[in-house]
């Protein structure tokens, strides 16, 4: 199912694969949600997963792997733009080979966010406990390859994808608007993705890559709501999305002075998606408002999840990540070199 290495010794030959001129990526660890999750909620007891068919239909043998589209997702993409492995496995499937260890693996969790009242809200993995998994993982990793040098290579030399905020703005904030402004909630949505950049870092990680939120106003599931009927995006609420990334970027473009040798790029998933929803002819899509799958409008899936901008009422399709993906890995590998 998944591409193990055949031992982990070939996983130092892969680590010769350069990165961007002599600076090689020994590795790609993902945090965050279902953007980037791989199969970290099949085994949880909350809603918040997708381990069932028509989950997966376009992936590897038509199978549900509790990715949360029709395919691979985004953290897949990055893994394979950087030359590390086609897939990401899920650090929590209990199927995980050793051998896929030194390549890294997938903490995130779908429905997960910054805010612990997120992720407890639906029975997943806060980010912070991601970091713990993480941790575990470092254990496992030094039993694997038995050479604390080798291993303080891979964890430095590898790139940290986290993608946090949809869920915190899009399904939390609407609960605590008599508690918090836009603003406020939104410094405290950057003060903890700079906590959780802190933590990584004290353990030994340089090379970030955190993507901004999606527009979040543009997803199936907001444009249906309150009589929308999917006509248009939401305005006010990528105007908090906006908020928020626009924030985060300039938070991640500072950190380099606070966290020496640390490299941070932000990837900007806002306006790419964007440019799909506005511009669907250009790609070939036909459908913009609606989920190829799972809507509450059209419960039977589409035929052609590649003429839909969303996969579901959250999620954009294998299609659209492929699409806006490579120029973001272009910009991870200029930045993180």
């Amino acid at each position: 199912m998944l591409m193990a290495l055949s031992s982990v010794c070939l996983f130092f030959v892969g680590y010769a694969q350069q990165f961007s001129g002599s600076v090689a990526v020994s590795a790609l660890f993902a945090f965050g949600d279902s953007i980037l999750d791989t199969g970290n909620n099949n085994n949880l007891n909350t809603l918040s997963k997708c381990n069932f068919f028509p989950y997966g239909r376009n992936f590897i043998g038509g199978k549900a792997t509790g990715r949360f589209g029709n395919g691979r997702v985004f953290s897949d993409m990055i893994a394979e733009g950087l030359n590390v492995k086609k897939l990401l496995p899920a650090y929590r499937d209990p199927n995980l080979s050793k051998n896929d260890l030194p390549t890294g693996v997938c903490f995130a969790s779908g429905g997960s966010g910054l805010d612990e009242r997120t992720a407890r809200s639906q029975g997943v993995i806060w980010v912070p406990d991601q970091v713990k998994d993480f941790k575990e993982y470092i254990m496992k990793l030094n039993g694997v390859v038995r050479d604390k040098r080798k291993v303080n290579a891979i964890i430095s030399n590898a790139v940290y994808l986290i993608s946090a905020g949809n869920n915190d703005l899009a399904i939390t904030y609407p609960t605590l608007m008599a508690q918090y402004t836009v603003s406020t909630y939104t410094d405290l949505l950057v003060t903890w993705t700079d906590n959780l950049l802190k933590s990584l870092y004290a353990m030994g990680a340089r090379k970030f890559a955190v993507l901004g939120t999606l527009p979040l106003g543009c997803l199936p599931g907001a444009r249906h709501t309150g009589g929308n009927f999917g006509n248009i995006c939401l305005v006010p609420i990528n105007q908090v999305a906006a908020i928020f990334n626009q924030k985060l970027s300039a938070k991640l473009n500072n950190l380099h002075t606070i966290l020496p040798g640390a490299k941070f790029v932000y990837v900007d998933m806002y306006n790419p998606l964007l440019n799909l929803i506005n511009n669907p002819r250009a790609s070939g899509y036909i459908d913009v408002a609606d989920g190829c799958c799972c809507m509450p409008t059209s419960p039977v899936p589409c035929p052609d999840a590649s003429q839909y901008v969303f996969w579901d009422f959250a999620h954009p399709s294998e299609k659209s990540y492929m699409t806006i993906a490579p120029k973001i890995i272009e910009g991870i590998k200029k930045n993180l070199a």
